[in-house]
């Protein structure tokens, strides 16, 4: 078993014990979706490929509370926050601001790129870098900005 799935499981213990039902709910669906996948493709997932679920529900989330903002449903978005802080507790430490730009910086003089068109090579080259520590539509808009100068 890969460490991360065993501490998620660990956690999943301690939300039994502590009767945290909001936590456990949501650790619960994190164990599910991994195991499905674990049963789709009949392999064991490794830490990389866990943090890669993780990064697709976290981003899976904050579609979700786009959605209920707009609808004026501030109850549902205050569900989906919560999970999200869940979520994040089992991904790598997320980059700040600073240092999205920096790795962006390098990324762009690393690959040449020059225009906007060059914008796939730099994403190629951030992309397994940043995946589980930043989110990628904010990257994505940072490395515009610096191509668009």
């Amino acid at each position: 078993m890969s460490l991360l799935k065993e501490r998620i499981t660990d956690d999943m213990k301690v939300a039994m014990k502590a009767k945290n039902k909001d936590r456990l709910l949501v650790i619960r669906t994190i164990l599910a979706a991994i195991k499905q996948i674990e049963v789709d493709e009949r392999i064991e997932l490794d830490d990389e490929r866990i943090v890669l679920v993780l990064d697709k529900m976290l981003k899976q989330r904050r579609e979700s509370i786009r959605q209920f903002k707009e609808a004026g449903r501030d109850d549902l978005t205050k569900i989906e926050e919560a999970e999200i802080l869940v979520i994040q507790d089992f991904l790598p430490q997320a980059l700040t601001e600073e240092e999205i730009n920096g790795l962006v910086i390098k990324a762009i003089s690393d690959s040449g790129a020059g225009s906007i068109k060059d914008m796939g090579k730099v994403m190629g080259v951030l992309k397994p870098q940043m995946l589980g520590r930043a989110d990628m539509s904010i990257v994505s808009s940072v490395i515009k900005a610096k191509l668009a100068t």
